[in-house]
């Protein structure tokens, strides 16, 4: 099927976020699903202007695919190099709501299905905590590699956690007021100084807990109707979104969930790793008829139609 690709703008505050919104090329009316990506990288890891991707492969199959970069990524604007002073509470509080009201008023009746990588599985999860009545108006959750906290040792933690990100990479992003990824070849994207230190105290496993103002999203998480969720984990992440460390998110969620772990040994054809889970050749005809057999029965991810 013929895709169409264009690429939208939406006002948050000072910033414009950039969406990139892929659809059938006929007039198919499908169901709305909104990507967000994860640190240092930006909506990119979801499609290819060639078709290639998650995206384009649910949105050949009729879904309107909305792929969100938060502030200062991939094509927002201003970008993070220009500036830099905001951290993750404000892709909780501001860019993520503002992200789901957009969508869901261009698609008046339907639920929207969110879809996230890594820690942008962990910025959708809080802001469901944290505004709980989100979660009526959307369909599904499927989180990949989305991790909170890192308690798996071994040495590519030592070396990918304890070292550069929880003490290198706040160290180069010192004076600039930013951590130059893309540059220095750490990631597909910038980052804010403060985004790194919001994110450090989570990362080792610290209070579900605000860094910014306190707001406590572990409590909050048990008031939360949690849409149907299915985590996603890959055998060949050691530590990035570790199946361990996935299961343990989705705890402290407290929300009923699907869990599976690509690999070998569970009928996969690769054991993926923390990126190729989303872009390897293989995955269009190994996991993702999968997902898009989740999106097309309510019945199975256990919920209303």
């Amino acid at each position: 099927m013929e895709l169409l690709q264009q690429s939208l703008f939406i006002p948050c505050g000072e910033h414009q976020l950039h969406v990139r919104h892929i659809k059938p090329g006929v007039a198919v009316h499908g169901d709305p699903i909104l990507m967000v990506h994860g640190a240092i990288e930006n909506g990119r890891i979801f499609y290819t202007e060639s078709g290639k991707g998650l995206a384009c492969y649910l949105a050949r199959h009729g879904y309107q695919v909305y792929v969100a970069d938060l502030r200062g990524r991939g094509l927002s604007t201003p970008a993070i190099a220009e500036r830099a002073g905001h951290g993750q509470h404000e892709l909780i509080t501001e860019d993520v709501p503002a992200l789901q009201q957009w969508v869901a008023a261009r698609h008046p009746g339907a639920r929207v299905h969110w879809m996230a990588h890594s820690w942008g599985g962990v910025i959708m999860a809080s802001t469901l905590a944290r505004f709980p009545a989100l979660a009526d108006g959307i369909a599904s959750l499927v989180f990949f590699g989305t991790k909170r906290g890192v308690s798996v040792q071994n040495p590519e933690r030592w070396l990918k956690v304890d070292l550069i990100w929880n003490r290198l990479a706040p160290w180069l992003a010192r004076n600039s007021g930013f951590l130059a990824a893309r540059k220095l070849k750490m990631g597909a994207d910038d980052e804010p100084l403060r985004y790194l230190q919001e994110t450090i105290p989570w990362v080792k496993c610290g209070p579900w807990q605000d860094p910014h103002d306190g707001f406590a999203y572990g409590e909050a998480a048990s008031r939360v109707a949690w849409p149907p969720l299915w985590m996603i984990s890959a055998k060949a992440d050691k530590v990035l979104g570790h199946p361990i460390d996935v299961r343990r998110f989705s705890t402290e969620m407290g929300s009923a969930t699907r869990h599976t772990r690509l690999g070998l040994d569970n009928g996969n054809r690769l054991d993926y790793d923390h990126i190729n889970m989303l872009t390897a050749p293989q995955a269009q005809e190994d996991h993702f008829p999968q997902i898009l057999a989740w999106l097309q029965d309510p019945q199975a991810r256990g919920c209303r139609a």
